[in-house]
């Protein structure tokens, strides 16, 4: 070595040291995060469509109501893809995955589907608190 070794200071968590840099490194956080949630829901619409005929054929009686039910879910689901920029969309989004879990009363298979859809979900919130801190 021919000269003193300089230590540094680690930078801090998250950043490169630059103030006002966001954790995530992501240009632009917000619109990442507003993605993430309509595409969620909108996989969720479409799985909820494809699903009423193998639920039919497989799963038993498929009432009436439930096939509603689903109809209506997936139709809230892309009006709430779309809407993702409101600060209540999140809330909403929610509420489907709550509404989901309870159309389970009408058949098995869409309590199935509100948990899997539910924990998408929860993970969707939590990826949206870390890159929004």
């Amino acid at each position: 070595m021919t000269g003193p070794v300089e230590e540094r200071e680690p930078a801090p968590e998250g950043g490169d040291g630059v103030p006002g840099e966001r954790r995530s490194g992501l240009r632009n956080p917000e619109k990442a995060v507003r993605g993430l949630g309509a595409g969620t829901l909108a996989l969720e619409a479409l799985v909820l469509l494809l699903a009423i005929q193998p639920i039919r054929l497989v799963g038993g009686n498929l009432s009436a109501a439930a096939i509603a039910a689903i109809v209506a879910l997936a139709v809230a689901c892309v009006v709430l893809a779309g809407r993702m920029g409101r600060p209540w969309a999140w809330h909403a989004g929610t509420a489907v995955q709550g509404l989901l879990l309870l159309s389970g009363l009408l058949h098995w298979s869409l309590l199935v589907l509100g948990i899997i859809f539910g924990l998408v979900w929860a993970y969707a919130l939590h990826v949206r608190r870390v890159v929004l801190g």
